[in-house]
């Protein structure tokens, strides 16, 4: 066997298994709308259909009938985000321009660590994140780099904020809505969870203001320093946007670091610009229009910017503040040459020294729809939302929930009901799961105030009015079947 044997494929071999790849795939999103959201499969059952127990083969097997059985088993056993019914969580239908953009990515496995080894990659992941911070209103001079996802965006940004205020702040200021992502990153900086003050939110879900400064007020006298104080656009449970402008007046009052984690609703301040998209905003429309009053904010373009995952992204008011934290030059890399001086190492912008080629996919779908397209295409997400939440409204037996951006939450209430709330939430957890069975459509939970919601969330150019129109009816039909089961 040749040095290269085990792994190499001529050109007309690949040639022919890259055509029946993209055959197979585009086969599979012309027909999404008729098969099932999500397949009903137990964890058993699939581990055997990878054949989990099995040990590693030691002799190679065929190219094409691997890619043959990994195609069957992935392309008809697995959920597909992009189907026009799949509104749990927040993913959004992968554009396939992104979808390509990948294959060309993977096929160049540019490192853009070093501009040396990646520029144009570089150039375009540089242009990428000045494109961003354009779409959401940064100002000009914002930078960043792209990350895995929201997660690791905003633990950045909080390492940053951390550097920037010294070592004895530690104090971080946020609501109870905030992602999950927050307790993780404490954990990374090493601050521990006590460092987090949790501020109560109004009925609206968004972070009292009051609250924060009461808080802050309390820390003052106690020689407590503050580190940052977070905001979010668009909470994962019903979409709320905090009071960005006044907290941003506040944090400049007393120069805090102002973060924002707008990983799902800072795209949708691309609708600012057009005074009729402007209005499907509403009363978010103005404190989104804040967003660039932050010191960082984190987004995520595979959210509502419709790329494949993983696509991440932080950008900062001050993106020498990264470099700060995280420049070095090792040995085993070399000093710029003078041409090379003016070229991005965005591994000095960053943990990671091994970086893909993420911006690639982002690029194109921007380049392709345009902030125009972008934009229409996020106040539809959002109308096809409301349209639910005015449906649901108009159905006896559902009850609308909170709803904000393209987020509407609902749940099923008989008329006749006279069990208590916590009875009511077990039912509609049971339904939910039954909802996510059925196949027909996806969503996700969401708890607010102690209660139980299903949850909708409309972050997909595929859905359209027919499928937000089916929901009302699907829910009451398996709310009824659970209905008739239960003991008399």
């Amino acid at each position: 066997m040749t040095r290269d044997a085990a792994l190499a494929m001529p050109a007309d071999e690949f040639r022919a298994l890259g055509h029946a790849l993209v055959e197979r795939i585009a086969i599979t999103l012309e027909g999404l709308r008729d098969r099932p959201v999500m397949p009903d499969a137990t964890p058993a059952e699939v581990r055997a259909l990878v054949g989990a127990a099995n040990p590693l083969p030691r002799v190679g097997q065929d190219a094409a009938a691997l890619l043959d059985e990994a195609m069957a088993l992935l392309l008809e056993r697995s959920p597909i985000t992009g189907h026009p019914r799949f509104h749990g969580y927040i993913a959004s239908s992968p554009a396939p321009i992104g979808m390509l953009a990948e294959l060309l990515a993977a096929a160049l496995n540019a490192n853009v660590s070093l501009w040396r080894t990646a520029p144009v990659a570089s150039e375009i992941e540089a242009q990428t994140l000045r494109w961003l911070a354009e779409l959401v209103g940064l100002p000009e001079g914002a930078g960043g780099l792209l990350t895995s996802g929201g997660n690791s965006a905003n633990t950045v940004a909080l390492l940053a904020a951390r550097h920037a205020a010294g070592d004895g702040a530690r104090a971080i200021y946020a609501s109870r809505e905030t992602h999950g992502w927050l307790a993780k990153a404490v954990r990374i900086a090493g601050l521990g969870d006590d460092a987090v003050r949790w501020i109560e939110t109004d009925e609206r879900q968004r972070l009292h203001l009051d609250a924060l400064r009461a808080r802050l007020d309390g820390d003052r006298a106690q020689g407590i320093a503050p580190l940052t104080v977070i905001a979010t656009a668009g909470t994962v449970s019903t979409g709320a946007v905090d009071p960005l402008r006044a907290m941003a007046a506040l944090c400049r009052e007393r120069g805090l670091w102002l973060h924002v984690d707008g990983a799902y609703g800072a795209p949708a301040a691309c609708l600012l610009a057009d005074a009729t998209l402007r209005a499907w905003l509403g009363d978010a429309a103005d404190d989104l229009a804040a967003l660039g009053e932050a010191d960082s904010l984190a987004l995520d373009p595979h959210k509502w910017l419709y790329a494949p995952l993983e696509a991440g992204g932080l950008l900062l008011r001050e993106p020498q503040r990264l470099r700060a934290l995280f420049a070095q030059r090792p040995s085993y890399y070399a000093a710029p040459s003078q041409d090379d001086a003016e070229g991005i190492d965005f591994h000095e912008l960053g943990p990671q020294n091994s970086r893909g080629f993420r911006a690639l996919k982002v690029w194109l779908i921007l380049r392709m729809a345009g902030r125009d397209g972008i934009a229409q295409m996020i106040a539809d997400d959002i109308a096809l939302a409301q349209r639910l939440h005015a449906a649901v409204c108009a159905t006896p037996q559902l009850e609308a929930g909170p709803r904000g951006l393209s987020i509407t939450t609902m749940r099923y209430r008989p008329a006749d009901w006279r069990g208590s709330e916590d009875e009511l939430d077990a039912l509609n957890r049971a339904l939910l799961d039954a909802l996510q069975r059925d196949g027909r459509a996806f969503l996700s939970p969401a708890v607010v105030d102690g209660r139980f919601w299903l949850r909708a969330c409309v972050a997909n150019f595929r859905t359209e009015m027919r499928d937000v129109d089916a929901l009302p009816a699907l829910i009451m039909a398996i709310g009824d079947d659970l209905m008739s089961h239960l003991p008399q």
